[in-house]
């Protein structure tokens, strides 16, 4: 009995009689009708309610209103005239209480009410977990990131130190030392020098030079027959390992460094020397 008292308040008797229900459910319907005496019961009183409704909201036209409309129809000799009840239905019409359909609207709007709380739950959780979620990528991509850069270090380290090996395993290299001046006494640089081929190498990994600021460079000379010849500049920065190449050159008696501006000067800076060894 619970399942049927459910089934008569759920509204759907109500969309039946308003004709609102598609072929199947009408059908659906009319069975229940069939088979349980209370359901045609309120299916009746529902019809009732609804019927109560449309006269109560009909207006009977006067007679003005009769003898207008009569006025305007011609008939042959052979037919007969049978005045029709006409029944219209202003806007301006009395409220009539309907308790059935009251309730059915009334369980619309809560069913939409709780569609809308539940709705707007989900966008909350779903707008947190998707917050989470950037926030886990944003990690993500960082570990990522400082992953691939201890690789790429490791990488470099690696090259560097098998290319040391090379240079010091090979005869034909000779490592100049370097010593800081005056002007930086704890100064310090290695250079791998090979005539034959005149390749000339600075030693990253175990350079010992301040940092240079944005406006200048360091610049390595070699004294040829007495005379400097410039090798090339380059920056003192952190992290920076193995050996770079510099300019060729296939004889030198003295290698040294000095602080010049940017981009490097065509005859030294002897003011600014930072570091000096003969071969």
């Amino acid at each position: 009995m619970e399942d049927i008292k459910t089934y008569i308040e759920s509204g759907i008797l109500e969309l039946y009689v308003l004709g609102d229900l598609n072929a199947e459910e009408k059908a659906a319907v009319e069975a229940m009708s069939k088979l349980h005496p209370e359901v045609k019961a309120e299916l009746e009183e529902i019809e009732k309610v609804m019927m109560d409704v449309s006269l109560n909201l009909a207006i009977e036209p006067s007679l003005k209103v009769k003898e207008n409309f009569f006025s305007q129809l011609t008939f042959s000799d052979e037919e007969q005239v049978v005045e029709p009840v006409i029944k219209s239905v202003v806007t301006e019409a009395k409220v009539v209480p309907l308790s059935k359909v009251a309730n059915f609207y009334k369980y619309s709007f809560a069913a939409c009410l709780a569609l809308l709380v539940v709705s707007i739950v989900a966008i909350v959780n779903l707008s947190s977990s998707l917050k989470n979620s950037r926030k886990q990528i944003a990690q993500l991509q960082s570990s990522n990131q400082t992953f691939a850069n201890q690789v790429n270090y490791l990488d470099k380290k690696v090259y560097s130190t098998n290319q040391s090996i090379k240079v010091l395993t090979n005869p034909d290299f000779k490592m100049v030392n370097l010593k800081g001046t005056d002007n930086s006494p704890s100064s310090n640089i290695m250079v791998a020098f090979n005539s034959k081929e005149q390749k000339v190498m600075l030693d990253f990994t175990n350079m010992k030079m301040p940092k240079n600021d944005e406006q200048h460079q360091y610049q390595l000379w070699a004294l040829v027959d007495g005379k400097p010849v410039d090798l090339g500049v380059f920056d003192m920065e952190e992290g920076e390992i193995g050996l770079k190449d510099m300019k060729s050159i296939g004889t030198a008696q003295t290698f040294a460094v000095t602080l010049e501006p940017r981009g490097g000067s065509v005859s030294p800076t002897l003011e600014k020397l930072m570091v000096i060894g003969n071969i």
